[in-house]
């Protein structure tokens, strides 16, 4: 069986190269890479980030991976989004008073928790929905989350014939998402390349669909 190719989107941010490590574990061919040709060709594309909601935005759109992403869905290609790269995937980000626009694949704006202590910084649960193909045979374990900042609803409204997302939740001081997965677009507000075996697991699952 061969492996599964992904490109590890080379914008500027994010903890790529632990992202790489944890994806050949995983059992895919891995590339680190902004080039457009690659990044189209790749049978998955994971989009890290790291830091302010803000800065991922500028670094994207300086490097085109905005443009990208968005093709990459509108073809059905899949994309995987981790932590600042899942907050990303929504149409706002509102820090520290700065109002920053999203990509806009989903509807929602990404906000500071309302915690007792932040940053967000350890293991957690999550729950995730029934049927969920990320969280298979890992619903029940630990992840590694680092933020302050997170999407507390989901709005989208998906009809017939088109599959509902799968939601998955965690708590910190409110209810967050901790996941999506929405057709050709997953992503994770945790870090699996850091949460070890169950993280593993859970990239092989998502490697799985593509």
């Amino acid at each position: 069986m061969v492996a599964p190719t992904v490109v590890v989107l080379d914008y500027g941010s994010g903890n790529v190269h632990s992202a790489v490590k944890a994806l050949e574990l995983a059992g895919a061919q891995v590339e680190l890479t902004g080039d457009r040709s690659r990044v189209m060709a790749a049978d998955g594309l994971l989009v890290p980030g790291v830091g302010a909601f803000s800065a991922v935005m500028s670094a994207l759109r300086a490097a085109r991976g905005d443009e990208l992403i968005d093709r990459r869905l509108a073809g059905g290609r899949p994309v995987m989004g981790i932590c600042v790269g899942m907050q990303v995937m929504f149409g706002r980000g509102v820090e520290r008073g700065l109002d920053t626009e999203g990509l806009g694949e989903w509807p929602g704006t990404v906000r500071e928790l309302t915690a007792p202590v932040l940053p967000h910084i350890g293991w957690n649960t999550v729950t995730p929905d029934a049927g969920s193909a990320l969280f298979e045979g890992v619903a029940d374990e630990r992840f590694y989350f680092v933020h302050s900042y997170a999407a507390t609803e989901w709005t989208l409204d998906v009809m017939p014939p088109f599959p509902q997302p799968q939601l998955t939740w965690a708590e910190h001081g409110e209810r967050f998402l901790a996941a999506v997965e929405n057709g050709p677009l997953t992503a994770t507000q945790f870090h699996p390349e850091k949460s070890g075996a169950p993280g593993i697991r859970l990239l092989s699952n998502w490697l799985g669909t593509l």
